[in-house]
């Protein structure tokens, strides 16, 4: 979906966006994030221990489930007619699913509120992050990004 300036964005407030296409998560993936953030824990980063883990092998860390948002959201939304889109932050953060290394995610949003703010529009947004194949979802962020004009 497109749309075009604080009109266009307002026009999305209770709508469901998305899915997104699928996207695989990789151990590569994983163990570049488990080096950039320095979170080597196991569960993520050792396939050979996890299999006898609780979850039968790796499992994508939440922060880089979280951390994804930024990469699917402009696959089912772009925002034009603003000098800049700024990650403001989110309300709320749960991780309700482990991502299996090797799974699929997409993610889906509901825009929830578009308010003004000095110099353009803060959305919010209910993002979820859907693993194919479970019915849990593995993130649910309610986030907040600013448009400024």
């Amino acid at each position: 979906m497109r749309v075009t300036g604080v009109d266009g964005v307002k026009s999305l407030v209770g709508r469901e966006l998305g899915p997104s296409d699928w996207e695989e998560i990789t151990q590569e993936r994983v163990n570049l994030f488990a080096d950039a953030t320095g979170d080597h824990q196991w569960i993520h980063v050792d396939p050979q221990r996890a299999a006898a883990g609780p979850y039968h092998g790796t499992i994508a860390h939440g922060y880089l489930t979280l951390s994804l948002i930024p990469y699917l959201m402009p696959k089912i939304l772009q925002v034009e007619g603003f000098s800049a889109g700024i990650n403001y932050g989110c309300d709320r953060v749960r991780f309700p699913a482990p991502v299996p290394v090797g799974s699929k995610v997409r993610c889906r949003a509901t825009v929830d509120e578009v308010t003004d703010v000095p110099g353009g529009v803060q959305v919010k947004n209910t993002v979820t992050i859907e693993v194919e194949g479970q019915t849990k979802p593995s993130c649910v962020a309610t986030t907040l990004v600013r448009y400024l004009l």
